[in-house]
C-alpha cells in the first residue's frame, strides 16, 4: 500500500514531465480537473501527536481488509501552473509522445 499523498505526488511528478516535454511543440493541451478514484484504508496512530493515514489499497489486496475498513473517494484535483514571481498563475498545457499502454 502507498498513502495517498504518495500517489498525488507522483501523478504530479508525471504531469509535470508532460508539461516539460510539451515546451516548444505546435500542438498542446489544455489540462482540465483531474479526477482520481482509489479504495483507501483508513489508520490512525496511537499518541499525543496522533495522525489520520489514508493507505491506497490496491485492488488485488482489497480482499484481505474488511469491506467496512475501507472507503472508495473520488478527489478532483484542477491543476495549475505558478510561475516565477510576479507573474500570473496559468493552466498548464501538456503534449508528448505517447506512452505504451496509455489510452
Amino acid at each position: 500500500m502507498i498513502e495517498l499523498s504518495d500517489m498525488i505526488r507522483e501523478l504530479r511528478q508525471q504531469l509535470t514531465a508532460a508539461l516539460v516535454d510539451g515546451e516548444g511543440e505546435a500542438v498542446r493541451f489544455e489540462l482540465g480537473p483531474v479526477e482520481i478514484e482509489a479504495t483507501v484504508a483508513v489508520s490512525r496512530e496511537a499518541g499525543a501527536d496522533a495522525k489520520v493515514r489514508l493507505w491506497v489499497v490496491d485492488a488485488g489486496a482489497n480482499g484481505r481488509y474488511a469491506q467496512d475498513r475501507t472507503q472508495r473517494i473520488t478527489v478532483t484535483l484542477t491543476p495549475r501552473v505558478v510561475p516565477a514571481e510576479g507573474a500570473a498563475v496559468r493552466t498548464a498545457l501538456i503534449t508528448g509522445g505517447e506512452v505504451d499502454g496509455e489510452r
